[in-house]
């Protein structure tokens, strides 16, 4: 019997298989479909401390092997979400989940923490510092280690459980950004956010998506992902969940040889529901082909 089990900072998951935020809902949406508690865990929808409409719409783009999408962080606010949302994942899901943040400035950022590390249901926290600094010019946390290692700083200080920093690919160097999140106190890194793309219509000759620019996530982002999760492996002592174009069982064996401990499926949740479930049943037997036993073994394998 092969071991599909990983330790998330301090917590153990059944298999290293995670929902990535905003293609998984609150969780309970697919709790219709199956029963989501084969997953091992999953980060739910981007929370901010206020509620969010999101952008105007058209908000998504396809793509050769991927998408686009600009849907704005839209969530009721982490007040709405504690209250309504947590309460109804509850009846589904047994396991801890992740709470993925968003913010505006450092302090929307540290109180939205820090309500949410009261919640029992949430095991970790996922900082998405990808968010536009209101403050800053609107240049996104994620592209400066100064940042980014303050807001670090700043959730720390209000928090007991594990505080995972989502990293964005939009920048030159993602290894100096991934070093000064582990040096202010992150417990791991998520990598990689969305790519930022673009599509036009030749018919309007004008972009599709209303906010002109989005992320670009699916199949194609999968290299640069790779790239990037290596590179801060072998930089870093801290964990790292890995995702950006992942949806079959033998792209989650090459990002945890690369690197990562557990792996979190994004797009392709959003053209098949199962992503996931199929996911899961097929490790054992892609594990089986290459003669992995365990894949807390291959963690960071291919270094």
């Amino acid at each position: 019997m092969v071991n599909l089990k990983v330790n998330l900072s301090g917590i153990e998951l059944d298999n290293p298989i995670i929902p990535a935020s905003g293609t998984f809902g609150f969780g309970y949406e697919f709790a219709e479909l199956y029963d989501i508690n084969v997953l091992g865990t999953f980060s739910f929808k981007g929370t901010t401390k206020d509620p969010r409409f999101g952008n105007p719409t058209p908000r998504i783009a396809e793509c050769y092997s991927g998408m686009i999408n600009a849907v704005g962080l839209q969530n009721p606010g982490v007040e709405k979400v504690i209250s309504d949302e947590l309460p109804k994942l509850a009846k589904c899901f047994d396991k801890k989940v992740m709470a993925n943040v968003s913010g505006f400035s450092v302090e929307d950022y540290a109180y939205t923490c820090e309500k949410l590390d009261k919640c029992d249901q949430v095991g970790w926290l996922e900082v998405n510092v990808s968010c536009p600094n209101v403050h800053g010019g609107g240049m996104s946390f994620g592209t400066s280690p100064e940042a980014a290692a303050e807001v670090t700083r700043a959730v720390k200080a209000v928090t007991t459980k594990p505080v995972y920093i989502k990293l964005s690919p939009n920048v030159t160097d993602i290894v100096s950004i991934a070093k000064a999140c582990e040096e202010a106190g992150a417990d791991g890194i998520s990598l990689i956010n969305t790519m930022l793309g673009m599509r036009i219509d030749l018919n309007k000759k004008k972009p599709v998506i209303a906010n002109k620019m989005g992320g670009f996530s699916g199949p194609a982002i999968f290299p640069i992902a790779v790239r990037m999760v290596y590179q801060v492996y072998e930089a870093v002592k801290i964990p790292i969940i890995g995702m950006g174009g992942v949806s079959t069982a033998e792209d989650v064996i090459e990002m945890m040889l690369a690197g990562a401990t557990a792996v979190e499926v994004g797009a392709a949740n959003l053209v098949e529901p199962y992503a996931c479930k199929n996911i899961i049943e097929d490790l054992p037997r892609v594990m089986e082909k290459y003669k992995i036993n365990s894949l807390k073994e291959i963690i960071g394998g291919a270094h």
